[in-house]
Formats: C-alpha cells, structure tokens, sequence
C-alpha cells in the first residue's frame, strides 16, 4: 500500500469473507486458480495485487483503519430478494 494507490471497499453479506477469498484466489499469486483476481493478474506472494480478510474479526480491524463510521452506510440493492433466498436474507 505504500508503492502505489489502493481501491479500499467495505462488503457485507451471506458468508462474505468466504466468498471474497474465494474470488481473490490463494496467497501466493503463483497458486492461485485461473479465474481468480490473483491466479489471472499476480505473481507473487509478496507484492499482492489484492488484499481480503481472513475473519470477520480481522475485518472489523481493517475496515476501522480506512474507514471512518459515518464513511460506512447500510443499503439493500434492489436484486436482493432475487440473490438470497428467504432463509438466508439475515
């Protein structure tokens, strides 16, 4: 974060770390299935194209380190009731 500017997000949703991490692809850019941000566009293991949580509570730190409270908003996207069913709209 210090060679270059960052994009920083705060995402909330079902299983959202997991899903995230899934998407960003292994550690090591090296092993990382094609497909994911890391296994398409990294190389190494040390100089991360992305960064994601590994908790919830590491998370929360991280979100209070960009972020300010009144930065963070609640929201519910219009697709919401046709991404999540019923049991998972928590």
């Amino acid at each position: 974060m210090m060679a270059t500017p960052v994009i920083v997000m705060c995402l909330k949703g079902k299983d959202v770390v997991a899903v995230v991490r899934a998407l960003t692809g292994a550690t090591n850019s090296r092993n990382a299935a094609p497909g994911t941000i890391r296994g398409d566009f990294g190389m190494s293991s040390q100089e991360n194209i992305i960064h994601a949580s590994d908790s919830d509570e590491n998370a929360a730190i991280e979100i209070k380190r960009f972020f300010k409270d009144d930065e963070i908003f609640d929201y519910v996207p219009l697709t919401f009731t046709a991404t999540y069913s019923p049991d998972e709209r928590n």
